[in-house]
């Protein structure tokens, strides 16, 4: 029995992974990576920092990139229910500007895969979420950039979660993906 089921996206790279869980009265156990069969299905990163949020109800955090130390994220919840995107921010793609998004939950256990080149955002749809994710580079402060989490270009259709969507300061001065420059995504 394989520990992972990878499903392909919309966008190439992006990858849904369902982890094999084997559960009894006791609970359950699941491994969440596994090197070689992560790069039997094409993500043969090396992850080097691992972060963890917590957020409430109607967080929207994103849709973030970095310009410099680009970062995949291997993304998944531990606790209650997000809707999380990615974003394809790389020039030369013929899916550039295009987005996918999935449910990723305590409950379900789903991973969502979002390689360098990506935009990413998660929206907080149950009382209280925590977050995961590996990411393959580490977080650059300086190097940081996002796109509205409304941008009209790329049209993510966020879903209802019973309140206003709360956004940090920073995320609504992100100037429109139409007026950015990808340069920096050149070479995913």
């Amino acid at each position: 029995m394989p520990k992972f089921t990878f499903t392909e996206t919309g966008l190439p790279g992006v990858l849904v992974i369902e982890p094999t869980v084997f559960g009894d009265a006791r609970g359950y156990f699941m491994e969440i990576y596994q090197k070689d069969e992560f790069a039997a299905a094409g993500i043969d990163r090396e992850f080097v920092q691992d972060n963890q949020s917590r957020s409430r109800r109607g967080v929207l955090r994103g849709v973030h990139f970095q310009k410099e130390h680009t970062q995949g994220k291997l993304v998944r919840v531990t606790l209650g229910e997000v809707f999380d995107v990615a974003v394809d921010c790389r020039p030369h793609s013929p899916t550039f500007g295009q987005w996918t998004g999935v449910i990723l939950s305590a409950e379900n256990k789903k991973m969502f895969y979002v390689p360098e080149g990506f935009a990413h955002g998660f929206l907080v749809m149950s009382d209280e979420a925590e977050f995961c994710y590996k990411c393959t580079d580490t977080y650059c402060p300086s190097a940081e950039g996002g796109i509205p989490y409304d941008d009209p270009t790329v049209g993510i259709r966020w879903p209802d979660c019973g309140c206003d969507y709360l956004l940090s300061e920073k995320d609504k001065q992100h100037a429109p993906f139409a007026q950015q420059s990808f340069s920096c995504f050149e070479r995913w």
